[in-house]
């Protein structure tokens, strides 16, 4: 490929780094590479001594660089022209409207905090650069946590790639005397007991090196042998001179000035430190771990990613000097502690954030923006999928999840619209497009430019609920038909629908509007034949949730030692949901909870499915038992819950997908049917041990508990557990049909 990137020249810190290793790496790799720099001065010279062609242009005004920029653009010919930073930003969106060449740019921090504490630098570098964002193609934000901070505020989540700083962990600083460095660079003795404490960024307002001074100050009354080497430059550097000296800390704080030879400053230092309010992903952090560094954080941009706290290192709150002191005084007296937690993070940095992963995803990244910038402008190409989305439920939830990552295996072209209650959360969350579900102006517009409509798994084909949302679903299969998508049924549940005319209404609007119907389980199909629905291609498959693979291992302990539940327990899990009839049954469920834990050790853990409402009954049920219990009190992500509910031994629920996700890991269940959905889910994967909640009774359950653990039914439930997943690949393959028949150029 042939890559043009362009920098303002000025670029210090990790963005220089960031620029001056992917380049270098890509060239390695065979990649033609020219950077352009709007300002002279160390950072273009460098480049130009390793060997990289760079072109400065440097003028005042925006035209004549546009005008210099596009003789270059047009000499070099590049595949992608790559920005970083404000200027380069600004000279991207200039030159994108004059030439047919994505355009994208690296996100290193969050634009609307780059000029903290420079009013008049916000106002017009920052304004500048925020709008200029707005006109380019493509983003690659520096960690997740940017990338949905960018999508949030409006980015188009399908015009983002992703991509984490890498660092070469080969040569690390061996053999120093670091007194005698110590000594030579600042003039600073220090003893044999001293633990050095190392901060490197910029002494600016978002990096908020005064919460360093403060917790120092109150570290050094736990720890006295604690220094602290701040390394940088900037404008805040009287005002942290002068609190270090009003705290009684400054005969043990250096301010270093701005530091060159950045590895054997790490390599002098035992913690390295970060204590910003705003990052993506710091390469001063990186460096500290390259040389050995235990490492203390503030959670900010992809520090969770890399830190497991307590396990590698210590995360705390932007600001919280308190918890910063409590780590760094732990840390000060227990060298033991500071040498594992350095040992396991260089073995997961060095593993997961090595240069050469990161050239792997640049290159990956620049595949993805070529194939969406270069592929054929198709008048019908996006999918809508709808359903009860953005309600907090994790069932409709996983439902969504799934059926947009089979969309992207089918095609990840593809634009997705889903319609959803919240959609600014489902952007964030699923990385799609989103509109409100009830904004009928916005629906329609986008069946007119979409190739298939999916009505999207779970029992939107009921009236129990009600009638409206019944009706509305109806008309949105009807006029997506009229509009041009092919029109499909995903993965669904059929019923219960009971009024006459709602049966009369869905099967006329289902016979003429719907290509195919995928079911989830055979009652469903029944209930299909008796509301005389017939023209539809009718398919049974499974519920779209069960491809989605749980939390691994190691991260779901993590969790539960977070949440206060012992993560080696033997439990048996609960998935409940309010309902009539479930106050009569209580006491019966809490009693077959108590004989689980009498009879065959298993705890009970309550794992909510819609969050916050299932703690409800939770907290009913385990105020009347008398064994030990654990409740799952936080919201958790899809993966996580499912990987939870994976370590059951046996799993009772009365919400449908604690039933689902459950089985389809090959846990044994038992069912407490409130509605024909659990009911026909349990006769689907032929289980016996179903019970409907009305007439639910300790006494019932127990021969059922006896069975599920006693491993009688483990065989089965792991042949369905296989089966399931086999059936589920039909959504993926009727998807597949209607797609191609459906997209028109």
């Amino acid at each position: 490929m042939k890559l043009l990137h362009m920098m303002g020249g000025g670029d210090v810190g990790g963005a220089k780094t960031h620029i001056m290793s992917i380049i270098t790496a890509l060239r390695g790799r065979g990649h033609e590479v020219h950077l352009v720099s709007f300002r002279d001065g160390p950072f273009p010279q460098e480049a130009a001594a390793r060997g990289v062609p760079v072109t400065v242009i440097e003028h005042m005004s925006p035209f004549k660089c546009r005008r210099e920029l596009l003789r270059v653009v047009d000499a070099f010919q590049p595949d992608v022209i790559h920005c970083h930073g404000a200027k380069a930003n600004l000279m991207g969106a200039m030159a994108r409207a004059k030439r047919q060449i994505p355009v994208m740019t690296t996100v290193h921090s969050d634009y609307r905090l780059d000029y903290l504490g420079s009013p008049f630098k916000q106002m017009t570098r920052g304004t500048l650069n925020a709008v200029a964002l707005r006109f380019l193609d493509f983003y690659q934000p520096v960690a997740d946590r940017m990338a949905r901070t960018l999508i949030a505020r409006g980015f188009d989540p399908e015009r983002m790639v992703t991509i984490y700083n890498g660092m070469d962990f080969d040569g690390s600083v061996e053999g120093l005397d670091r007194a005698a460095y110590i000594r030579e660079k600042w003039g600073v003795e220090i003893g044999p007991g001293d633990v050095l404490c190392g901060i490197a960024a910029r002494l600016t307002a978002v990096k908020d090196i005064a919460t360093t001074v403060r917790a120092f100050a109150k570290a050094l009354q736990e720890a006295p042998q604690l220094r602290l080497f701040i390394a940088g430059d900037g404008e805040d550097e009287d005002m942290l001179r002068k609190l270090a000296k009003q705290l009684g800390a400054d005969s043990r704080i250096t301010f270093c000035g701005w530091v060159t030879d950045v590895p054997q400053y790490f390599a002098c230092m035992d913690i390295n430190l970060l204590s910003s309010l705003s990052e993506t992903f710091p390469y001063s952090i990186l460096e500290g771990v390259r040389e050995h560094c235990a490492t203390i954080c503030s959670d900010v941009g992809g520090m969770p990613d890399l830190i497991d706290a307590g396990e590698n290192g210590f995360i705390f709150q932007p600001g919280d000097d308190g918890a910063l002191a409590k780590y760094m005084a732990r840390l000060a007296n227990d060298p033991e502690m500071r040498r594992r937690f350095a040992g396991l993070l260089y073995e997961k940095a060095s593993r997961e954030f090595s240069l050469q992963t990161m050239c792997d995803t640049q290159i990956h990244n620049y595949e993805r923006v070529l194939e969406l910038f270069h592929q054929p402008k198709a008048r019908r190409a996006g999918v809508v999928i709808c359903g009860a989305y953005g309600k907090g439920n994790a069932g409709d939830d996983a439902i969504l999840k799934a059926i947009v990552q089979e969309v992207r295996e089918i095609d990840p072209t593809r634009p997705i619209w889903v319609m959803s209650r919240r959609p600014k959360e489902t952007r964030v969350v699923y990385r799609t497009n989103a509109m409100y579900t009830f904004n009928v102006p916005a629906v329609l517009h986008r069946f007119r430019r979409s190739a298939l409509y999916i009505n999207g798994g779970g029992s939107l084909m009921q009236d129990v609920t009600s009638t409206r949302s019944l009706h509305y679903y109806l008309y949105t299969l009807r006029a997506a038909k009229s509009m041009g998508c092919r029109v499909m049924m995903y993965g669904c549940g059929i019923g219960p629908i009971n009024r006459p005319a709602n049966r009369r209404a869905a099967a006329k609007a289902i016979n003429r509007a719907v290509d195919l119907i995928t079911l989830r389980d055979d009652l469903s199909r029944g209930e299909l034949t008796r509301m005389g629905i017939t023209r539809p291609d009718i398919r049974l498959s499974a519920d779209p949730t069960i491809i989605l693979e749980p939390t691994p291992r190691e991260t779901v302990d993590l969790t539960l030692e977070a949440l206060g539940i012992p993560p080696e327990g033997r439990y048996i899990g609960f998935g409940l949901r309010n309902w009539k009839g479930l106050d009569g049954v209580l006491g019966e469920i809490a009693e077959a909870a108590d004989y689980a834990y009498e009879k065959h050790g298993l705890i009970p853990l309550f794992v909510p499915i819609e969050f916050p409402s299932d703690l409800y009954p939770a907290q009913r049920v385990a105020e009347k038992l008398h064994c030990p219990h654990y409740t799952i009190d936080t919201r958790q992500p899809i993966e996580m819950t499912i990987g939870i509910l994976s370590r059951m031994q046996a799993v009772v629920g009365i919400r449908l997908h604690s039933l689902m996700f459950s089985a389809g890991h090959g846990v044994p269940v038992i069912g407490m049917s409130y509605d024909i959905k659990v009911d026909g889910f349990l006769k689907y994967i032929g289980s016996r041990t179903c019970i409907q909640l009305t007439d639910v009774t300790a006494e019932a359950m127990k021969p059922l508990i006896d069975e599920c653990v006693s491993g009688a039914l483990d065989a089965e439930v792991q042949r369905m557990a296989v089966l399931l997943r086999q059936r589920e690949h039909e959504n993926t393959a009727g998807a597949k049909r209607l797609l191609d028949l459906g997209t028109v150029k």
